[in-house]
């Protein structure tokens, strides 16, 4: 394990870095979705197609995936591993720095209470082009907000603390949160708390609807 744990939270490290965090925040879920056991280093069939996610310039994409392969596996997200005359094996790590594979079935809880809380979205995000139609920061916002709402069948307010737990600034989190609504994944309204014996004040509450991830993206992604 490693001597030094950072302080901020996986996801925060993960969009961190302008464009080459999007890229690897992006990377990640797609391995995420591929790599419960390990598997070998994706190699683009093209590489003037390689990054067209993202825009660089032509034949870019295969140095930025392998860049970005080497930040997850030296920021213990992944494990990479030689094999000669192929690309490496990628393993996905426990993202808390414990050097430990991520469990295939990470639902059940493995003995550590921090793997008692999980988040799962549609295949939709990945299929249907939402991995790559919603920007980095709008996806973390939607993790968040997703793990706050987890077994929930209300919408619900969050607390600063419980939003600075996340470490998103506030600028991060009001872009994220008004393109979620802009998307058609998010509600958001004014509601008051405490009763007439208390001061009264409006909070936000957060209601995520992920089953639009499960169809076509909206019609403005396609022009």
């Amino acid at each position: 394990m490693p001597d030094v744990v950072p302080d901020i939270p996986p996801l925060a490290r993960l969009i961190q870095g302008g464009r080459g965090g999007g890229t690897r925040l992006r990377l990640y879920l797609l391995l995420t979705m591929i790599a419960p056991r390990p598997v070998r280093h994706p190699q683009p069939a093209d590489p003037d197609d390689a990054g067209t996610d993202a825009g660089p310039a032509a034949g870019t994409g295969p140095r930025r995936i392998t860049s970005n392969m080497k930040w997850l596996a030296d920021n213990h997200f992944i494990k990479l591993t030689r094999r000669p005359g192929q690309t490496p094996s990628i393993q996905l790590l426990d993202p808390l720095w414990s050097d430990k594979p991520l469990p295939p079935e990470i639902s059940k809880p493995m003995g550590d209470p921090r793997r008692g809380r999980y988040v799962s979205l549609p295949i939709g995000f990945w299929s249907n082009g939402w991995l790559l139609y919603l920007s980095p920061v709008a996806i973390a916002v939607m993790l968040a907000l997703s793990e706050l709402l987890g077994g929930s069948k209300v919408p619900r307010y969050m607390l600063r603390d419980r939003r600075e737990s996340y470490a998103l600034s506030h600028d991060s989190w009001t872009r994220g949160r008004h393109e979620l609504e802009a998307s058609g994944l998010l509600t958001v309204k004014r509601v008051p708390q405490g009763d007439d014996w208390d001061y009264t004040r409006l909070r936000n509450s957060y209601w995520l609807e992920i089953s639009p991830l499960d169809r076509a993206l909206p019609t403005e992604a396609a022009s």
